[in-house]
């Protein structure tokens, strides 16, 4: 960074900590749902064109995008962060709760929401230093496929990128470390239907019907042998069946039974087989038991893959933001992201910023009632953007 003074950068860096603070907390006390993210992406836009000097639009009705324009030659760096909250009850009980029943932020979106704010004032403050283009993506609905980072890229909203970085805040890692890795990530989360359709009847006179439950129950046991007996131990799988429902009383055997659940995985071949190998149990054993079945299976989001060369440079950008101790090789998670629309797009790389932290009492998972972040993981993360973003422009 041989164009921007140390001591300019941090006085920045330092001016807009309580800022990013703020308008964390002002974000998950009104969260909204996937793609109805309307009073944020507004409040988002208001508060962008406060720093002025960014070109606003937006692509979609609850997203936008801000484009910090030099003039100068240089490449185009788009940096993302996701707006959408989850339905889920709110359990904490701090200030600045959730205001919305039953809809909370429960996977650090705010937070994420809230640092590239402050990153865009950064930058905005910097804007006579750098070269090129930065385009800051403000993204609706990750939580719910199809998601809307494909739906930004099929608005363009890539075009002309050199390069994507992304950057979620991660409970299960402690404030005060980053992890990032070349390669996969997070996984392929794609998700399954399974009806089976029997004949039901008298609890009494099992003889006389076709048990959709007993059915049912060898098709969730049997299922399992895709990832232990099928697959390849070196290549990661997993499949759970997450909601069985049928029945209604003590004393009838239902007609059908419903399964539903997740395959999540990382390689496009196991991808493609899986669904393959499913349907073939689930109509083995409903014909074996003269029963039939229905199977739905969707493909959710691809792997989020990060890039080596960017990767590269975004872990040596983080090296001397943090020093080497702070930067750790995360291991793959089988979450999913459709950060990996972008990736497909444009190389790019996604990493964790730790925010959990045992001592406050910040330790539940993400998608819990409780979840929260620690506050102290917001700087850290505003400033592994800027660091970030200002290595892949070369300045």
């Amino acid at each position: 960074m041989s164009r921007i003074e140390t001591e300019r950068l941090e006085s920045l860096l330092a001016s807009v900590r309580e800022d990013v603070v703020r308008w964390r907390r002002h974000l998950h006390a009104h969260p909204e749902l996937s793609f109805e993210e309307h009073e944020t992406a507004q409040f988002v836009y208001n508060t962008l064109q406060s720093f002025g000097h960014l070109e606003l639009s937006r692509p979609m009705p609850t997203s936008v995008v801000a484009r910090l324009v030099t003039g100068r030659p240089g490449p185009t760096i788009a940096v993302r962060a996701d707006m959408d909250a989850l339905p889920i009850e709110e359990e904490n009980d701090f200030e600045f709760k959730s205001t919305r029943s039953g809809v909370m932020h429960a996977c650090g979106h705010d937070g994420h929401t809230a640092m590239l704010l402050a990153a865009a004032k950064v930058l905005v403050a910097l804007r006579d230093h750098l070269v090129g283009e930065v385009r800051f993506l403000f993204q609706h609905a990750e939580e719910l496929f199809p998601g809307g980072a494909q739906e930004l890229v099929n608005a363009g909203v890539l075009d002309g990128v050199d390069a994507a970085i992304g950057q979620h805040l991660w409970a299960p890692m402690e404030t005060g470390r980053i992890g990032i890795r070349s390669g996969a990530l997070m996984a392929a989360p794609d998700t399954f239907r399974i009806c089976i359709l029997g004949k039901g009847g008298h609890a009494a006179q099992p003889h006389l019907t076709v048990d959709s439950i007993v059915i049912a129950a060898q098709v969730v046991t049997n299922l399992q042998h895709i990832v232990s007996r099928y697959n390849d131990p070196l290549r990661p799988l997993v499949l759970s069946v997450t909601k069985i429902s049928g029945g209604t009383a003590d004393n009838v055997i239902p007609g059908s039974v419903e399964l539903i659940g997740t395959v999540r995985s990382f390689d496009e071949t196991l991808r493609a087989q899986v669904p393959q190998w499913m349907e073939r149990i689930v109509k083995g054993i409903t014909e074996a038991h003269g029963a039939s079945y229905t199977f739905e299976y969707q493909r959710g989001y691809r792997a989020v893959l990060n890039d080596a060369e960017v990767t590269a440079r975004v872990r040596a950008a983080l090296v001397e933001a943090f020093g080497e101790d702070v930067i750790v090789e995360t291991e793959p998670t089988m979450g999913g992201e459709d950060f990996s629309a972008y990736q497909a797009a444009v190389p790019g790389t996604f990493y964790f910023v730790g925010a959990g932290n045992a001592a406050k009492g910040i330790v539940y998972p993400h998608h819990h009632p409780r979840f929260t972040v620690d506050e102290d993981a917001l700087p850290i993360g505003l400033r592994a953007l800027v660091f970030a973003t200002l290595r892949l422009l070369g300045v």
